[in-house]
C-alpha cells in the first residue's frame, strides 16, 4: 500500500471490556487454577482459547492504546484465518496456519490501564479471574508494565509486554513469565549518541524534562551517560508529573540557564505538550552559546508526531519501528509490508510502533505455543527463550534468554520539514545495527532483579 493509499476510515470496536478499578488483593481466588490435569492456570479447553489485551483507553496515552488494540484485533483475525494473513507469510516460523493456536479459535478481551498501575493490575486480575485469560499482553507505560508482569508472573500466566520502553522492564523488574520485544532506553542512547555528536557537535549543554516515573528515570539516564560520553554537559534534570498537561512552569527555567540542547523525556501527549509549549517559549529560535537551539525527544512515533504538528519538524528521537522500513531499505525488514497493508485496509492509515509491536507479540506468543505444542506457560518460555527469528518488520531478532529483552536494529528518525501528508511526518535518518546496540545483561543500568523460575500457576 503506498502512502497515498491512506483514507480516515472508522473507530475500532473492541471486545469485551474487562474492566478495572481498585487494585485486589495479590492472593488469586482458587477459580483462577485449572484442573488438576491440566497443571497449569486457566488450560483452554478444546474450542477456545482467550487472551487479554490491556491498553491505555483513556488517558495521556491513549492514541497509543487504542492503536495497540487495533492491532491486537488484527492479528486475532490473521491467527483465525481471517483477512490477508498478514505477516503469517513472511514470518521465519511457518508453524502458524490460520486455524487458530493449536486448532483452537482466538478470542479476547480488553481493559483499560488508564496510564495507572493500579488500574491496569485489576483491568489484569479481571481479564485473568474472570474471563480465563492465558497471555496477557499490552500496555503504553513502563510502570504499567512492571506492575502487570510481576501479577501475572504470580498467576502463572505469560506477559508479552507492549510499549514499554524503560530498562527496568528486561532489568531490575525483570520475570521469567514475562518477554518484551520492544527496545528500551539504553538502546535509544546508544543509537542516539552518534547522531546527536553529528548533527549538533560534542560541545553541548543540555537540560532534560524527564517524566516522573521508571520509563523517564531510565531514559534520562540513558542518555545523560551516553551524551556526557561523547562530551555534553548535563545542566539540569527536572522531573514532570505524568498528568501535566501544561509545561510552561517547566519550561520558563530553561530560558534562564546556559542550556543549548532541551532533552524531553516525555511521550504521548506529555510530549505534545511539552514541545508544544517550548516552541510557544520561542526555544527553537534562540542561540545560546553561539550555536542553535536544538530540541531532542529520545523516544517518539508517528502518533506523537501528528499530534506535534509542525512543530516536529527537524526534532531528532528514535523509535522501535517504522512503516515506511521496508520500502527505504529493502528485504531486511520484510515483513513491514505485509502488515502495512494489512492494517491500512482495514483502518485506513498506516500503524504506528505501538501498533506493530502488539501484533508482532501475539504472532509470537501463538508461534511459540505452536511449536511447544502446550500453552502452559513453561512450555512458552521454553520456546521463546534464546529464539531467533526473522520476517517480522525488524530485521533478524533474538529473544535473549538471560533478560527476555529482544535485540534488533534501532530507528533514529527526524521530524520532517515538509511532510507531503498526515501519514509521513518523520523520516528514518538511520538504522543502527543490533550489535551496537547490545548489552551484557549485567550492565549496571539493568542490575539487579532476578528472572527466577517459571510460574505455571497450578
Amino acid at each position: 500500500m503506498t502512502k497515498s493509499n491512506f483514507t480516515r476510515r472508522g473507530v475500532l470496536k473492541t471486545g469485551a471490556a474487562a474492566g478495572a478499578g481498585l487494585a485486589a488483593p495479590t492472593l488469586f481466588t482458587s477459580n483462577v487454577w485449572a484442573d488438576g490435569h491440566t497443571g497449569f492456570t486457566n488450560a483452554p479447553g478444546a474450542d477456545g482459547v482467550t487472551l487479554g489485551f490491556n491498553v491505555p483507553q483513556s488517558g495521556p496515552y491513549a492514541d497509543e492504546g487504542a492503536d495497540e488494540l487495533r492491532a491486537f484485533q488484527l492479528a486475532v483475525e490473521h491467527l483465525n484465518g481471517e483477512g490477508d494473513g498478514g505477516m503469517l507469510s513472511t514470518f521465519s516460523s511457518k508453524v502458524l496456519d490460520g486455524t487458530g493456536i493449536l486448532g483452537r479459535k482466538v478470542g479476547f478481551v480488553t481493559g483499560d490501564t488508564q496510564t495507572k498501575s493500579d488500574a491496569a493490575r485489576a483491568s489484569a486480575r479481571s481479564m485473568i479471574e474472570k474471563d480465563g485469560a492465558i497471555m496477557v499482553s499490552g500496555g503504553s507505560s513502563s510502570g504499567v508494565a512492571v506492575a502487570v508482569q510481576a501479577l501475572c508472573q504470580e498467576a502463572g500466566i505469560i506477559f508479552m509486554a507492549g510499549l514499554t520502553h524503560a530498562n527496568d522492564t528486561t532489568g531490575k523488574d525483570k520475570k521469567a513469565n514475562g518477554f518484551r520485544h520492544f527496545f528500551n532506553s539504553y538502546m535509544s542512547g546508544a543509537a542516539l549518541a552518534p547522531i546527536l555528536a553529528a548533527q549538533y557537535g560534542t560541545d553541548r549543554k543540555a537540560y532534560h524534562l524527564t517524566a516522573d516515573y521508571n520509563w523517564g528515570y531510565t531514559t534520562e539516564e540513558a542518555i545523560t551517560s551516553s551524551t556526557e560520553a561523547m562530551g555534553w554537559e548535563t545542566v539540569n534534570t527536572v522531573k514532570t508529573p505524568l498528568t501535566q498537561t501544561d509545561f510552561s512552569s517547566y519550561i520558563a527555567p530553561v530560558l534562564q540557564s546556559d542550556a543549548d540542547i532541551l532533552v524531553l523525556n516525555h511521550y504521548g501527549g506529555n510530549m505534545v505538550n511539552s514541545l508544544t509549549n517550548a516552541v510557544q517559549f520561542g526555544l527553537r529560535a534562540r542561540e545560546v552559546n553561539g550555536k542553535q537551539f536544538e530540541i531532542v525527544v529520545p523516544l517518539y512515533s508517528e502518533l506523537m508526531a501528528r499530534g506535534a504538528g509542525q512543530n516536529i519538524a527537524g526534532i531528532l528521537g528514535s523509535q522501535n519501528w517504522d512503516w515506511k522500513l521496508e520500502n527505504q531499505l529493502g528485504d531486511r525488514y520484510a515483513g513491514t509490508n505485509a502488515f502495512v497493508q494489512s492494517f491500512g485496509t482495514k483502518y485506513g492509515f498506516p500503524p504506528s510502533q505501538a501498533a506493530h509491536t502488539c501484533y508482532v507479540q501475539t504472532l509470537l506468543y501463538a508461534d511459540a505455543v505452536t511449536r511447544a505444542g502446550s500453552f502452559n506457560p513453561c512450555a512458552v518460555v521454553e520456546a521463546l527463550e534464546g529464539y531467533e527469528f526473522d520476517g517480522l518488520g525488524n530485521g533478524p531478532t533474538l529473544y535473549r534468554a538471560d533478560d527476555h529483552q529482544c535485540f534488533k536494529d534501532v530507528v533514529v528518525v527526524r521530524g520532517k520539514e515538509n511532510p507531503e501528508n498526515e501519514f509521513d511526518l518523520v523520516e528514518i535518518v538511520e538504522v543502527t545495527p543490533a550489535d551496537q546496540v547490545t548489552y551484557a545483561p549485567d550492565h549496571p543500568q539493568f542490575a539487579g532483579g532476578s528472572l527466577g523460575e517459571c510460574n505455571p500457576g497450578a
